[in-house]
């Protein structure tokens, strides 16, 4: 399999104000938007045709496009948001046929082996799609696995009995039978997942331990970017042509190409977008050009 498709044509309500300017995907995680994250992974797992579909701020995607390598990548825009398994469908001019890989655009999961969750979808054939699904106290999550590894718990639905238990991460297989029905506009999970669970179809998980991250909303995107630092052996990052004031200590903090720091004391825990302005002292924040969250 070297086909993926990375969803990206959310609004990113939970988001607001900052994505009044820059898309979901876009946000920066580190040195590089959370997109980039994703394609990078992807194409090192062999992955050369990757679609993307877009919608609000759809023109950042193109100005960002040397950021984020053209090679392989076909961006699809929605003038109307069709869903995620809408998205997947009308991609298929781009896509072709067979089986994909479905990525949601706000997840950064680098531990994730994608050639071990590849070779355990071609290892099996009982199977209409393979989720990820990160493991959660019995009971807990929003997913439920059975002994032999199938969801059978869904948007509080029961579908069997439920050995293990998790989150489901937003990247998943869809085997190529379910791609042929999906919806020309509409949800994977409560349109098609759920449709398939109740007519005893099966979907099975890959079970993924290491940490992930969700940026979707402020605490998510902070949390992101503290553990790429964390990763990177990093006590801070400040990219190309950013200013901080002599009087201002970066701690803890990704501060984007551009971007300006001033005042007197700590930046800490924080980040500043790229051509973004922070005044210090600040903690627990993230600065754009025209507003701060406190988080």
């Amino acid at each position: 399999m070297r086909t993926a498709m990375v969803l990206c044509a959310g609004l990113g309500t939970r988001l607001l104000p900052l994505t009044d300017r820059i898309p979901k995907p876009l946000m920066p995680v580190g040195d590089r938007p959370a997109l980039a994250h994703i394609l990078g992974a992807l194409r090192g797992a062999g992955f050369d045709r990757i679609a993307v579909n877009t919608h609000h701020r759809a023109e950042a995607f193109d100005a960002c496009r040397a950021e984020l390598g053209g090679e392989g990548l076909c961006i699809v825009h929605e003038p109307e948001i069709l869903g995620t398994a809408g998205g997947v469908s009308n991609a298929r001019g781009v896509l072709g046929e067979g089986d994909v890989l479905v990525y949601n655009g706000d997840i950064i999961a680098p531990a994730l082996d994608i050639r071990a969750l590849v070779s355990e979808w071609d290892a099996r054939s009982d199977a209409a799609a393979l989720w990820v699904v990160k493991t959660r106290p019995f009971g807990q999550g929003t997913v439920g696995i059975d002994k032999s590894g199938g969801i059978v718990r869904l948007r509080g639905r029961v579908f069997g009995e439920e050995a293990t238990s998790g989150d489901f991460l937003g990247i998943q297989i869809l085997g190529a039978k379910l791609r042929e029905a999906l919806p020309t506009e509409g949800c994977l999970v409560g349109d098609v997942a759920m449709p398939l669970l109740e007519a005893n179809g099966r979907i099975a998980s890959f079970i993924f331990d290491a940490e992930w991250d969700d940026i979707g909303d402020a605490p998510g995107l902070l949390r992101a970017n503290l553990s790429w630092l964390e990763r990177c052996g990093l006590s801070a990052w400040v990219g190309p042509a950013a200013r901080v004031d002599a009087g201002a200590t970066v701690v803890s903090s990704v501060v984007g190409a551009g971007a300006v720091v001033e005042g007197q004391g700590e930046l800490r825990d924080c980040v500043v977008f790229a051509g973004g302005k922070a005044r210090v002292p600040l903690a627990r924040a993230i600065a754009s050009r025209d507003v701060t969250v406190r988080i």
